[in-house]
């Protein structure tokens, strides 16, 4: 029988990036349902005890840098250590991969939530951006105008906050979360027990 996993994210984090492609071939191995739930972690962390990278103490923010050029190297992927456009708002990418869900499916949100994270991360471009979005989901094949207009709509705000709200009433903290039969994985480097729970 095939395990469902919610995903919370943010699609400006580093370290959604960082794990976003392998997560999504894990759960194409194992016949996963994902269900795909961007979420705004500007809300999460004051309820959580979480602080925005600015606020952090110097040597937490020192050793996020070690970490990130870390897993670069040992995954191989591009990633700018400290991309022209971060941090930047992050609700209207959100509210696109939300759109994207709402007409296509998980498969087209995880596609559209791949493509922006690299575009954050790898390709130097402004997530925040409307036009810079409708431009990734024309590269992504999908119609951009509908999306776009779809984004800004009251039923997907209202998603994208049941998605937050839902994160908090869930002890989630931190992104990417994935939570498999109630239970909490945070963090990319948190995959490989994410397989085994997926092959349980």
């Amino acid at each position: 029988m095939s395990k469902t996993v919610d995903y919370y994210f943010s699609p400006i984090s580093p370290w959604t990036y960082l794990g976003h492609a392998r997560f999504a071939d894990m759960a194409k191995r194992h016949g996963a349902v994902i269900k795909v739930k961007p979420a705004d972690f500007g809300k999460v962390f004051p309820v959580s005890g979480g602080l925005p990278l600015a606020q952090r103490a110097p040597q937490r923010q020192a050793y996020r840098m070690v970490e990130l050029k870390r897993f670069r190297d040992n995954l191989k992927l591009p990633l700018n250590l400290q991309p022209k456009f971060f941090p930047a708002p992050a609700d209207l990418a959100a509210q696109f991969i939300v759109a994207a869900d709402r007409a296509g499916g998980s498969y087209a949100a995880m596609r559209l939530a791949g493509a922006i994270l690299r575009a954050c991360w790898a390709e130097e471009r402004n997530i925040a951006d409307g036009e810079t979005l409708a431009a990734i989901c024309t590269e992504q094949g999908m119609n951009a105008g509908q999306l776009a207009t779809a984004a800004q709509s009251e039923a997907v705000r209202a998603e994208y906050e049941a998605h937050t709200q839902e994160a908090v009433a869930r002890n989630v903290f931190g992104a990417p979360s994935y939570v498999i039969d109630g239970e909490i994985f945070w963090g990319q480097d948190r995959l490989d027990f994410v397989e085994r729970a997926l092959g349980a």
